[in-house]
């Protein structure tokens, strides 16, 4: 192969050869979008775990709540949700028997419902810095996090809704309680997206249940493959808990996930075939033109491999060229298409709000796409491209064996 020669062609034919790469670049810039898009449809869905470092939260639903549509008794003053009953000892000794389980932190979920409204209050363990909802440490904006009892940390938004600052006083089950921080919820960390945030032992105080009282559980495991059989080993072990992780919000999208699937996969195809097609079409329609090119060469002693391998050079060139700015396009698309968001909603255990609350909206926050090209798509991308001159070579192979030089020169 006269590298020099393939070079000089392609310059020579420059707008030839734009055509080519830019078909070939297209089609791989919406192979590199689309999927980098799909991918990060997946890692939104699991964005309310992965923010708290959880893969898994364990709760106990109210028995009546699940068995009946009849009301509680009372709806004032402080109470546990309807989908967070307190987990016994032996239901956390049984967790933390499982195998399989690196680590976890323990919670208190309460509702408050008064003259003035409903709010939901969480108690947070700070012995496990890195798991659960004591993460909201790491998104305080002012203040600092509960240190002693009659302490508080508030979500800025709610704080604004009753006109608190640092430094006020809060009432909460009758007692005054001070305002030592202000933090704003991460985008997508909704499983614990509460009001209020204080010290789990003050949280237990405020439902006379006695001391250890809890129920919300997130577990860490040693190894993301360990989750199928944890999952069971957890529904097996503890009778009538609800067992939720990012597959769960999964399940909830539905048909929305397969259909997001399977489009990706589709508009890849489409858009990988149509490129090839182009490359492949725009190449075969100039052997005509080249057709006393080809002749001359074959006359002057070139065999028929070596012209082969001389247009195969061309085709590889530009379709490198052409996919290594597809790749650049893709990317500048991707980042375009991260300013989008999407609607992630919370499985009915995990939310924190009840159904007929006023904002119960708030369970299905939108967060933006997290998109990004990654390197593994990128190589698949130039893999690809390189496959559709491979495929280009190989028509113009099949072409040029049929070209008798005899008959060119005729024409010549």
């Amino acid at each position: 192969m006269n590298y020099r020669y393939v070079v000089q062609e392609l310059r020579h034919h420059r707008h030839r050869t734009l055509v080519n790469m830019l078909g070939i670049g297209v089609g791989i810039a919406l192979f590199v979008a689309i999927n980098a898009v799909s991918a990060a449809y997946q890692e939104a869905v699991s964005l309310p775990f992965k923010s708290l470092g959880t893969d898994i939260v364990v709760q106990r639903p109210e028995k009546r709540s699940s068995d009946s549509a009849q009301p509680p008794v009372s709806m004032r003053g402080i109470r546990l949700p309807f989908s967070n009953q307190l987990l016994s000892p032996d239901d956390l000794n049984r967790i933390e028997a499982i195998d399989g389980i690196d680590s976890s932190a323990s919670a208190l979920l309460l509702w408050e419902f008064g003259q003035s409204g409903f709010r939901t209050i969480m108690g947070v363990d700070g012995s496990k810095p890195s798991l659960g909802p004591v993460k909201v440490k790491d998104w305080i904006r002012e203040g600092r996090f509960p240190e002693k009892q009659g302490e508080v940390l508030i979500e800025k938004h709610y704080a604004k809704f009753i006109h608190k600052k640092v430094g006020d006083h809060l009432e909460i089950g009758g007692k005054n309680h001070s305002v030592v921080g202000l933090l704003e919820i991460r985008e997508g960390a909704q499983v614990a997206s509460a009001n209020i945030y204080l010290a789990l032992s003050e949280a237990q105080s405020l439902i006379n249940e006695g001391p250890g009282g809890v129920n919300v559980i997130f577990l860490r495991l040693k190894s993301p493959s360990l989750l199928g059989s944890v999952k069971t080993d957890l529904v097996r072990k503890l009778t009538g808990v609800s067992v939720t992780s990012s597959d769960s919000f999964m399940e909830l999208m539905g048909g929305v996930s397969k259909i997001s699937d399977q489009f990706s996969l589709l508009a890849s195809i489409i858009a990988f075939s149509g490129a090839v097609f182009l490359i492949t079409k725009t190449m075969l329609s100039n052997m005509v033109e080249r057709s006393r090119e080809i002749g001359v060469l074959r006359a002057v002693g070139w065999t028929e491999k070596d012209v082969q391998r001389q247009l195969m050079g061309e085709a590889f060139l530009q379709c490198l060229l052409g996919g290594i700015g597809g790749i650049l396009m893709g990317y500048v698309l991707s980042y375009l298409l991260g300013f989008l968001s999407v609607p992630i909603a919370a499985p009915w255990e995990t939310s924190l709000l009840p159904a007929f609350a006023k904002n119960a909206e708030t369970a299905a926050q939108s967060v933006k796409l997290p998109v990004s090209v990654s390197a593994g798509l990128s190589a698949v991308s130039i893999l690809l491209s390189l496959a559709a001159g491979g495929l280009a070579s190989y028509a113009m192979g099949k072409r040029i064996a049929k070209v008798k030089p005899a008959e060119i020169l005729r024409q010549l």
